[in-house]
């Protein structure tokens, strides 16, 4: 069993940064990929970036490329998400997710789940 926490979300103006964090529980971290997904209100869950357990494999989905990083350290159970540039459709509750198989953008993939955070842009 994986328990993941994010944290880091808020309110920030368009062009700003914030940088969310995942502590993961558990000993075998560096065996999940990771992935950071986003749901805006009356939209679907949508993966956001991914990350393989030695971080060898790095995906972002298109409208985030150049703008978020994806990250993890191992020897702290966490997973990152740097937000650079931010924009008002980057509105959402961020989640961070843990899956025993290969990095994969589908949230069916996943077997672990955060509570999620809030990310709000004004403009």
């Amino acid at each position: 069993q994986v328990q993941l926490v994010e944290s880091g979300g808020g309110l920030v103006q368009a062009g700003g940064s914030l940088r969310l964090s995942c502590a993961a529980s558990g000993r075998t971290f560096s065996s999940y990929a990771m992935g950071w997904f986003r749901q805006a209100p009356g939209k679907e869950r949508e993966c956001v970036a991914i990350i393989s357990g030695n971080s060898g494999y790095i995906y972002y989905k298109d409208p985030v490329k150049g703008r978020f990083t994806i990250s993890r350290d191992n020897a702290k159970n966490t997973v990152y998400l740097q937000m650079n540039d931010l924009k008002p459709e980057d509105t959402a509750l961020y989640y961070c997710a843990a899956s025993y198989r290969a990095p994969s953008a589908r949230t069916s993939d996943y077997d672990y789940w955060g509570q999620g955070t809030q990310v709000t842009v004004s403009s």
